[in-house]
């Protein structure tokens, strides 16, 4: 017989961790949906047109395709790259990785995703679930912030 206390315990125990699977979203297909031209045309104060994608590189051999999105306004440009792992625990395995080589010299952003951090020519590195993502050019490192804190509330 099953004792009634330890049965509720795992119920509850299985809602709560089924709850956790439902709200972590899905990346959407097109990655580039996730930064709309009219995010970027206002956190950075001019207009930018639709991104251009294309495909980003992969990291190291055996690992996923990204995707690049490059935003243009008047000579000014702000390239997003985003990856989707398998897991987050690869993700955060590939995180690491690349902030041995990315990472010297950089600064620990709080409150975006799992994990960021802000490279010395301040490209914007963050980690959400098994998204990893790279903001870099126009924009200071505050509106780049900005920008990545959207992108994270919406993973």
């Amino acid at each position: 017989m099953v004792c009634p206390n330890r049965l509720s315990f795992v119920v509850a125990l299985v809602l709560v961790c089924s709850g956790e699977l439902v709200r972590a979203a899905e990346p959407p297909p097109d990655l580039c949906s996730l930064l709309p031209p009219a995010m970027v045309s206002k956190t950075l104060g001019r207009h930018y047109d639709s991104p251009k994608k294309s495909v980003a590189p992969r990291p190291f051999p055996n690992t996923n395709q990204g995707t690049d999105c490059t935003y243009e306004s008047g000579g000014h440009g702000l390239l997003f790259r985003a990856y989707v792992d398998p897991s987050p625990s690869e993700s955060a395995d590939l995180f690491a990785k690349l902030k041995s080589y990315f990472g010297a010299g950089s600064t620990a952003v709080s409150g975006v995703g799992d994990e960021a951090y802000m490279d010395k020519m301040h490209g914007l590195h963050v980690r959400k679930g098994k998204v990893r993502y790279f903001l870099d050019g126009a924009g200071t490192p505050k509106e780049k912030t900005d920008l990545a804190l959207a992108i994270a509330g919406q993973l």
